[in-house]
């Protein structure tokens, strides 16, 4: 993508990770002229450059996340066709894997988790299988022996984050969007209208609508009126990439998840012959530092699943800042500011949501309503929520965009109150 001197368009994309780029992707399919403002190279921490690339709803699972695990697999069952038509628009290939997740359980407290795991997914419909330590282990043979048993989960499969980025940024060159490697100063917003983005070298690119996609640096852009774009916190993970030895086959041959005395752990294989082993979630604002506690955690775990994971070679440590909103929910489209749409806080769940987010955003840029599939994600959930508060003072709880009244004041709403979520 090229960088014209002549500043204008229809979109103006902020950030171009993977949520960036299929927004601009897919916006340009629909015949808008797009620009994608990034600093290039990224900045420390980029989570599109660090994930694992896991697309797995199903061994995610968690109660209490019930619709976001829906929205996933709306989003992964997306990926075949997704990745058939970038292929197509880029030329490139974005090595999705497929061959399903293995999830394992260490000791005999892990294998009582998964088993409540193994319950909440088929409470929501998800094709999943129960294996005994056995069964497990011939799946997957360089397992330890110690492996208790397990959940395998057929449709959750993978994708090489670096490479899905390369393809989606090929095709929007393609399709026309033009990429600005400069960072954004501040959003230029005029009588709650926004009218595009000021760079750092002073230029102003005019625009009818700007998506802020900035990660994890979404709510520190410049310009924006309070409370528009709620915080977002960066949260720090490490992981390793490990490279086999040339002529050795890969020590797995699918994405294998674990607990090990309660600590999640994952190993995801790439045709290249790497593996990725991840990874900490550490609340520790936007540190970027590699760690050898955090790090050998990750090992230490590793091990205790796969034994022979030491005898890899370490090919690259890595540290990546994932933007995790107040409800560990996505912020999607239009906010209260006209033209000024949020496409972030997509927290672990970046990669997998990308074909989703894509479509969503495909859809309000285009003038049309958030689809009903991605709705509960409303960026503007932060302004109902406002309201839905100020009306609970009164003893009645209304819904803005319903009009409908909860039976009680105390009724949960559909979106837990920004700043009221669980934090992970």
């Amino acid at each position: 993508m090229d960088s014209p001197h002549t500043r204008g368009a229809d979109v103006v994309v902020v950030g171009d990770g993977l949520i960036g780029l299929v927004t601009a992707w897919r916006a340009a399919q629909q015949g808008l002229k797009v620009a994608v403002v990034a600093p290039d190279p990224p900045v420390d921490g980029s989570a599109s450059g660090t994930a694992a690339g896991m697309l797995t709803p199903a061994t995610e699972a968690t109660f209490g996340e019930e619709p976001l695990m829906r929205f996933g697999i709306a989003s992964r069952d997306r990926y075949p066709a997704f990745v058939e038509e970038l292929r197509a628009d880029s030329g490139t290939d974005p090595c999705f894997r497929t061959g399903g997740t293995l999830q394992v359980a260490f000791d005999t407290d892990d294998l009582s988790k998964l088993t409540e795991l193994g319950e909440l997914q088929t409470r929501l419909g998800l094709d999943c299988a129960r294996l005994t330590g056995r069964e497990a282990r011939r799946m997957e043979p360089m397992l330890a022996p110690s492996v208790r048993g397990g959940l395998f989960a057929p449709d959750d499969h993978s994708v090489d984050p670096r490479e899905l980025r390369r393809a989606l940024g090929a095709a929007a060159g393609r399709r026309g969007v033009a990429r600005v490697p400069e960072a954004v100063a501040e959003v230029l917003v005029d009588a709650d209208r926004a009218m595009g983005v000021l760079l750092a070298s002073g230029t102003r690119i005019d625009a009818d609508q700007v998506v802020l996609a900035a990660g994890a640096w979404t709510a520190a852009l410049g310009g924006v009126p309070a409370g528009v774009v709620p915080p977002l916190r960066p949260v720090k993970g490490q992981l390793l990439r490990l490279r086999t030895p040339d002529g050795e086959p890969p020590i797995v041959g699918r994405t294998v998840r674990g607990l090990v005395r309660g600590s999640p752990v994952y190993l995801v294989p790439r045709a290249s012959g790497e593996v990725v082993l991840g990874a900490t979630q550490e609340e520790l604002g936007g540190d970027t530092r590699l760690t050898a506690g955090g790090l050998w955690e990750v090992l230490r775990d590793g091990r205790e699943l796969v034994p022979g994971v030491t005898e890899l070679e370490v090919a690259e440590a890595c540290v990546g800042l994932r933007p995790g909103s107040p409800d560990n929910e996505p912020l999607l489209g239009p906010t209260r500011i006209a033209g000024l749409h949020l496409a972030a806080g997509h927290f672990r769940h970046g990669v997998l949501f990308t074909p989703a987010t894509g479509d969503a955003m495909a859809a309000v840029l285009t003038g049309k309503a958030l689809p009903e599939f991605a709705r509960r994600f409303a960026a503007d959930r932060v302004d109902r929520t406002a309201d839905r508060t100020a009306d609970r003072a009164t003893g009645r709880a209304v819904d803005r965009t319903t009009g409908r009244a909860d039976r009680a004041a105390g009724t949960r709403p559909d979106h837990a109150p920004i700043g009221g979520g669980a934090a992970c």
